[in-house]
């Protein structure tokens, strides 16, 4: 019983956290915002998409950025700040690498997925465990068909592995989750 409140309140967490992204927060760009700014660069995709991780990277690793952006989250759950605050910057990062690749972020498959991401590797059991094998052409059109129940099911994993990471480590390690820009 106490691992399900856990797991409601982490979707209540990244519920939150989505929607702060997506509509931004008073005084930082949404995630949308961060995409048009970013598309103006120079370079192709993959060098915007780049440049836009190691800025995020940059932010999320300066200790200012990570205290003040906590004071700011006041998240519906009690959560350390430095959690809250970076699991605002990488929802908000990936949103706006979907909406970069031209994906319809307030979609609620989006949202699945860019919460998927921030499970790291355990994002292949996931979506192994709901069905989708990962590594086949197939797999671009079952994510394209996810059905509101395998959204669900989706969800709740990411939910379940944050709560497990969250009770071993004392706090979501959602640092191995950051993207890290390739070398173009």
């Amino acid at each position: 019983m106490a691992h399900e409140l856990k797991e409601s309140a982490i979707m209540q967490i990244l519920d939150w956290t989505y929607d702060k992204a997506i509509n931004g927060i008073p005084g930082l760009d949404s995630a949308e915002e961060m995409a048009e700014d970013y598309l103006q660069g120079d370079g192709s995709l993959a060098d915007k998409v780049n440049s836009l991780i190691r800025m995020q990277n940059t932010k999320a690793a300066a200790s200012g950025f990570l205290s003040g952006l906590g004071g700011i989250l006041l998240l519906p759950v009690s959560v350390p700040a430095n959690v809250s605050s970076v699991m605002y910057v990488q929802v908000r990062m990936v949103a706006a690498i979907a909406k970069m690749t031209g994906h319809i972020i307030k979609d609620d498959r989006v949202k699945s997925l860019v919460f998927l991401c921030l499970v790291g590797d355990a994002a292949k059991d996931v979506l192994k465990d709901t069905g989708i094998a990962i590594g086949t052409k197939m797999a671009t059109s079952a994510i394209n068909n996810l059905s509101a129940k395998t959204i669900t099911a989706i969800n709740q994993k990411v939910g379940f592995k944050l709560v497990t990471k969250f009770g071993e480590k004392g706090a979501v390690n959602l640092g191995k989750a950051v993207p890290i820009p390739s070398e173009a």
